[in-house]
């Protein structure tokens, strides 16, 4: 009985050292040909943490053959298990290296894991890239439009030459960053020239005051030139600004005008109607008259004289002038047949 358990625990053995030796072995061996050094049991070890072994050897094989030795073997695992890209790391570090660029493990790693391409931030730093001002995918135009101080347009188009910057790319302000501080750039600087014809004339005005300006200021890329790549002329702004205002100008003029003919129409019409109540109260003084030059007959305070023979009683039928008043006696003969 004792027998058969030996025999079955030395089975088992054997089957497990043939299982890690037909897993494990090739990566061992990998590792020691290439000077590695990793140990058999470091790798058994790593598939119980969830590293992929072949994935750690590989990276550190790639760096201990690039001459890369300034980080180890734990320092990949953990970017591993952080969820960072080792390879791409790697290959990025072997890239800085051959290019004279003073890149470290943490440094790229932290890069990496902030989620920027560490590669492509590499040979972007080796190898500059053109950006376009403005983007045209962005959907904002194809040129960037400024006015010169005389008030005509300008649109422009511009080429910008950046390289990464390692150092700020974490926490830097990205590629867009970049594209819109450069457009404000451009046209500010349009828009001190004097005259469109001085940027016609030099376009390196315009260039040379936004290189100035140190635009690449906390931002991942650092601005190597910036070009015109087409300058043309717009519409006159100016002129069509003025226009507008002289237009707008004669619509005032036009509003205060016909305010002006609209009161004096109220005007007419309110001095029609005062006329029309002073006629009316002349009209009623007028039919007052006679009732009270009869009040005054019966109070006594008017007398009139009779006179005998037929001279008086002429005049008393004759009527005065054409002036419309009539003598006293024939007043006096009128009151008295009043009631």
């Amino acid at each position: 009985m004792t027998t058969n358990v030996v025999i079955a625990v030395g089975g088992l053995l054997f089957c497990g050292l043939l299982y890690v030796a037909s897993r494990y072995f090739s990566l061992w061996l990998q590792a020691y040909v290439t000077g590695t050094r990793i140990g058999l049991l470091s790798l058994v070890l790593m598939s119980l943490r969830k590293v992929d072994p072949k994935v750690i050897v590989r990276c550190k094989v790639m760096a201990v053959q690039a001459g890369l030795s300034d980080f180890s073997t734990n320092a990949i695992e953990a970017q591993y298990l952080a969820g960072g890209d080792v390879q791409r790391v790697t290959l990025a570090l072997i890239a800085a290296q051959r290019a004279g660029i003073a890149l470290d493990w943490n440094t790229a790693a932290a890069i990496d894991l902030a989620g920027r391409d560490i590669l492509e931030a590499v040979q972007v730093s080796v190898n500059p890239k053109v950006i376009s001002c403005p983007n045209p995918e962005s959907g904002h135009g194809k040129t960037l439009d400024g006015i010169a101080r005389d008030g005509i347009q300008l649109q422009v188009r511009v080429q910008v030459t950046v390289r990464t910057n390692l150092l700020q790319l974490v926490g830097g302000a990205t590629e867009s960053t970049v594209i819109a501080r450069v457009g404000q750039g451009i046209v500010s600087a349009i828009g001190s020239c004097d005259s469109y014809r001085d940027a016609l004339a030099d376009p390196l005005l315009i260039t040379r005051q936004v290189i100035e300006k140190g635009l690449d200021s906390q931002t991942a890329f650092d601005i190597v030139s910036i070009d015109i790549a087409d300058i043309d002329v717009g519409e006159n702004i100016g002129a069509k600004l003025q226009a507008d205002q002289a237009e707008a100008d004669i619509r005032i003029a036009r509003a205060h005008a016909e305010q002006r003919r609209a009161m004096a129409v109220s005007r007419e019409q309110q001095m029609i109607a005062l006329t029309q109540e002073h006629r009316a109260a002349v009209v009623l003084a007028e039919a007052l008259i006679p009732s009270a030059i009869a009040e005054a007959f019966r109070a006594g305070q008017l007398r009139a004289k009779r006179q005998s023979g037929l001279r008086n009683e002429r005049r008393e039928k004759t009527p005065m002038p054409a002036t419309g008043v009539f003598r006293t006696s024939s007043i006096s003969t009128a009151l008295t047949r009043l009631p």
